[in-house]
């Protein structure tokens, strides 16, 4: 079964300070989404999301089908979470603390590659 890398999130006490240091950073940086409780940035194809503390851990996200999400759901005994842009997810625990975000963008506003 496919995982395609997707994005890596860091948590951040300040969304817009976050958007605005990597944007000037990164010129040419393109804003996906930003709100005051999350933000997602392609970086020259790489995604970077910024997120608070209390709604998600700092993560490496790999997406899959919806009908692998929940091959893999049940595989890893992990409950599907959806979140309020129509993307499912679970996480899984790596080693050193880390975690992995497993997602689908199945169903959402997100395009899909």
């Amino acid at each position: 079964m496919p995982l395609t890398f997707d994005h890596v999130a860091q948590v951040v006490p300040d969304i817009a300070e976050a958007v605005a240091f990597y944007t000037a950073l990164l010129p040419d940086a393109i804003v996906l989404h930003a709100d005051q409780s999350w933000a997602f940035l392609d970086a020259g194809g790489v995604k970077l999301a910024f997120v608070l503390k209390d709604q998600h851990p700092n993560h490496l996200a790999w997406r899959v089908s919806e009908a692998e999400l929940l091959e893999l759901a049940e595989k890893h005994k992990k409950e599907i979470h959806p979140h309020r842009d129509g993307t499912r997810s679970f996480y899984l625990d790596a080693p050193g603390g880390g975690h992995i975000e497993i997602i689908t963008f199945d169903g959402s506003t997100w395009p899909v590659p």
